[in-house]
């Protein structure tokens, strides 16, 4: 005869249950099996209330359940933000995210509205993305600290077919020269590309049972591989092309492997327009913009290079030691002058690595030659017009036009 007190009786306890089974255990992110579980305990709360709903005569009714679920859901939403936020790893948000699939897909069987539950999914996959960005960074850094920046020896047919079989290169003569061979750009290359497609798959893993069509799912892997390589490898390039001990021959290397990964790109299109069915000229599609990080990474090493040579033209015009008031000249162009011609000749040397090809080779090449050139003619200008420089004879005069006449003799052997 008390029913009506019963069923507040009921309805108040089982609140109070709910809000404990909702608690989150304070070291929830560290372990799948600690989210595990925490829904574990949710759906076995809501199972049992389904159950009631569906075996007794108004003990519980929708609405009850319905305000009960809502209650919870918020929760839910805001301890999983939390929780996950501190996850650094990136297969643990992946696995997060198929038990938070699996969680609601089990409620939605019972009748349970899971929509913000999909979209806070979409929230953590940007998360996802971020954790993914920092693993890569470091992925990326490790090949090109253990990269040599040198061309590819190729001993073998078997080598060779290896290396195509990892990176999209054709060249007919190269093909047709016997081996041992070399491919013109270094292992970073190819390791390089491989890691940007195994990037591609960990992102589309996460896109797999949220109920997202084709489109929605390329234009997600399309943003993050994006991400990848505007801001992730294009700073470990930048990084790399800024370091103080790098030499000439490997930013000549590094200007051939950004050449060729640059052309890779539209391989990249294709191979998401493989994975997800989306073709790269369909309305909304976003573009890759990898062709900018590789030009961008291909510029600073340019200007890196025509920096290095001033600061070494700068080191042998320090071991300048014109006597401004000798009576005679010498009878040929200053040592210092001779050794700095020497080295610029060997320097340019370098630059018949670059591989003919591609046209940026003449212009780093040219552009090298007259950034070099002018540096140094100002710079023995300033020599000679230096305040400390009071007097001046004719010998010592003598003497330094033959330098000049030793640098003019000497350019147009520049490339």
């Amino acid at each position: 005869g008390a029913r009506e007190t019963f069923e507040s009786y009921y309805r108040k306890q089982r609140r109070k249950q709910a809000r404990l089974v909702l608690q989150p255990p304070s070291n929830m992110h560290e372990t799948l099996d600690g989210y595990r579980k925490y829904f574990n305990q949710i759906v076995g709360f809501f199972v049992v209330e389904d159950h009631i709903l569906h075996t007794t005569q108004g003990l519980v009714n929708r609405a009850y359940i319905d305000e009960l679920w809502e209650m919870a859901l918020s929760k839910t939403i805001a301890a999983l933000r939390t929780h996950s936020s501190y996850c650094s790893d990136p297969s643990l948000v992946l696995d997060l995210k198929n038990l938070i699939v699996l969680f609601a897909d089990t409620l939605q069987g019972y009748g349970f509205p899971v929509n913000q539950l999909f979209d806070m999914l979409l929230e953590i996959q940007e998360q996802y993305s971020e954790t993914l960005l920092k693993k890569w960074a470091g992925v990326f850094r490790n090949i090109l600290d253990s990269d040599n920046y040198s061309p590819i020896p190729v001993p073998s047919e078997e080598v060779y077919r290896k290396i195509v079989g990892q990176f999209p290169f054709q060249d007919a003569e190269l093909e047709k020269q016997p081996f041992p061979k070399k491919f013109p750009f270094s292992e970073f290359v190819p390791k390089v590309y491989s890691q940007i497609k195994e990037f591609i798959y960990a992102c589309l893993k996460f896109s797999e049972d949220l109920h997202l069509s084709s489109t929605e799912v390329d234009d997600m892997i399309r943003k993050s591989t994006n991400l990848l390589l505007t801001r992730t490898l294009s700073n470990c390039l930048q990084n790399v092309i800024k370091r103080k001990n790098v030499g000439l021959t490997e930013l000549v290397q590094i200007i051939i492997n950004t050449t060729h990964l640059e052309k890779s790109c539209r391989f990249l299109e294709e191979f998401i327009t493989n994975i997800t069915n989306v073709l790269p000229e369909t309305v909304h599609t976003t573009k890759l913009y990898g062709t900018t990080t590789f030009k961008d990474a291909r510029h600073a090493a340019e200007e890196e290079i025509y920096t290095n040579l001033n600061q070494k033209i700068d080191q042998f015009l320090q071991l300048a030691d014109y006597d401004w008031t000798a009576p005679e000249p010498g009878s040929r162009a200053s040592d210092y002058l001779v050794d700095l011609i020497g080295f610029l000749r060997s320097t340019f040397a370098v630059f018949t690595h670059l591989p003919c090809p591609f046209v940026p080779q003449g212009k780093v090449a040219q552009t090298a030659c007259m950034s070099a050139c002018k540096h140094l003619s100002t710079s023995l200008l300033q020599l000679l017009l230096e305040a400390e420089v009071r007097q001046l004879t004719l010998g010592a005069l003598h003497q330094f036009n033959l330098d000049v006449e030793e640098c003019e003799r000497k350019s147009p052997n520049a490339p």
